[in-house]
């Protein structure tokens, strides 16, 4: 059978990246849920703070080890798979590819002496000072990668001289306009989701039966970040749809199977696509909301993807990953503000079980939005590597062993995927909250 490179090799990257976002996000999004638990229990006195900051600690430790063995994955698939693209704009990307390995072992570094210095101190304040940097780092580190794929969709700082890149800029390359709403909603959404996912895992608990105020604790603190992040998730996707608007039309209406240019443009909610007609069914169009979220009025003519060469539309089904995207997002913000609504109306019971169950189900939800929000981006970039510059066939590597790569690193991928798990479950059933409270004299 034969096998098309450049669809192995698209499907290996998608597959290593869908893999290492997992890990990627929780990475960057822990660390500050770390940081802020220590410090709560240093400046409370609370005991079940610390402890919370210790676990999740352990558990960040395994994802991290996971996020470097992917990590270095994608660095070397950039060369193995795409080498006409490293060619030709290594020297525009390398600059935040060496700021992002920098940031990494920055942050390393750091967690180890964090991680080896519990109770080393006479004054508790100078070990969560040394979380700080680990804070840093991996925020740092998610936002010089954005920042190449910001310039892959808005590419900037060079001079285009007989398909070659001179007087290249690398600052200006980084900081294109694509790199203020893609870091900002990289890391909102990566501490959003981190909120979740350890909310999801104190629910869990709750919902066993499992009633210690040390769960409620970690349940009322994740979900602070999760209501927080989710306001702020909002806003940026919102500055995100006018970035579209005005940088990649084609993309944004690609994302709402908006075909025709024209004011009052409607907002498309679910839906099925007959792409031979282009006809809609079951879809709900809202008015003149797709003019507002693009320009801010409802009156706005917002370009349709018939004015584009059909050759240059991105595949139509990414607005399937839109929609899961959206209604995932709208779901945990709606959760973190019923929480909260519960929380304080003393008539309600903020751990009642269907609210804890539908705080359990946010953790999955939103590691799906990631997943989602992830496919819509580079999928709807298509058929561009770098928009407007290099055609994703193009950068395509000529080597002919991508499928026993596909292969080899997707059973990598399996086995790591069925190891974490049953780790991360191994080191805290053995060790549990309650263990470890008792071992330790908790009692507040």
């Amino acid at each position: 059978m034969e096998f098309d490179t450049l669809l192995l090799s698209r499907l290996l990257t998608f597959i290593t990246l869908a893999f290492h976002i997992i890990f990627a996000t929780i990475g960057v999004g822990l660390p500050l849920y770390i940081c802020l638990a220590e410090l709560i229990g240093i400046k409370r006195k609370d005991p079940y703070f610390i402890l919370l900051a210790r676990r999740w600690t352990r558990g960040y430790v395994i994802l991290v080890a996971v996020g470097v063995v992917t990590g270095t994955i994608i660095g070397l698939q950039l060369s193995l798979l795409w080498p006409s693209f490293m060619q030709k704009a290594g020297h525009l990307v390398g600059l935040p590819l060496f700021m992002e390995t920098f940031a990494f072992f920055f942050e390393a570094i750091f967690l180890g002496i964090y991680i080896y210095t519990w109770d080393r101190f006479s004054n508790p304040i100078f070990h969560w000072l040394l979380s700080i940097p680990v804070v840093i780092g991996s925020s740092a580190s998610a936002f010089f990668i954005t920042t190449v794929n910001a310039f892959m969709n808005t590419p900037r700082g060079f001079t285009l001289v007989d398909g070659s890149f001179l007087n290249v800029q690398p600052l200006v390359a980084m900081f294109n306009p694509a790199t203020p709403t893609k870091v900002a909603h990289v890391l909102t959404t990566a501490y959003l989701t981190s909120g979740f996912v350890l909310a999801s895992i104190a629910a869990y608990f709750l919902l066993k039966g499992k009633s210690h105020v040390y769960y409620k604790k970690a349940l009322h603190f994740s979900m602070i970040g999760c209501l927080v992040f989710s306001i702020f998730t909002m806003l940026n996707g919102d500055f995100a749809g006018k970035y579209l608007a005005k940088y990649q039309p084609e993309k944004l209406a690609a994302a709402e199977w908006h075909f025709e240019t024209e004011t009052r443009a409607k907002l498309l909610l679910g839906g099925i696509l007959d792409e031979e007609t282009l006809e809609v069914k079951y879809g709900i169009g809202i008015p003149a909301a797709l003019s507002i979220l693009a320009y801010n009025s409802p009156d706005a003519e917002v370009i349709g993807l018939n004015d584009f060469p059909r050759d240059l539309w991105p595949p139509l089904y990414i607005h399937y990953f839109f929609n899961i995207m959206i209604f995932s997002g709208m779901f945990l913000a709606f959760v973190a503000v019923l929480y909260f609504v519960f929380y304080y109306v003393k008539a309600l019971n903020s751990l009642h079980p269907w609210l804890l169950r539908g705080i359990f189900l946010g953790g999955p939800l939103a590691m799906l939005a990631i997943e989602s929000g992830w496919i819509m981006t580079e999928v709807g970039r298509q058929p561009w590597i770098i928009v407007g510059l290099m055609r994703t066939g193009e950068a395509v590597t000529t080597a002919g062993e991508v499928f026993e790569m596909l292969i080899l690193f997707t059973s990598l991928y399996f086995i790591l995927g069925l190891l974490v798990p049953v780790i991360l479950i191994r080191l805290f059933s053995k060790k549990s909250a309650e263990t470890e409270i008792e071992k330790r004299g908790i009692i507040l």
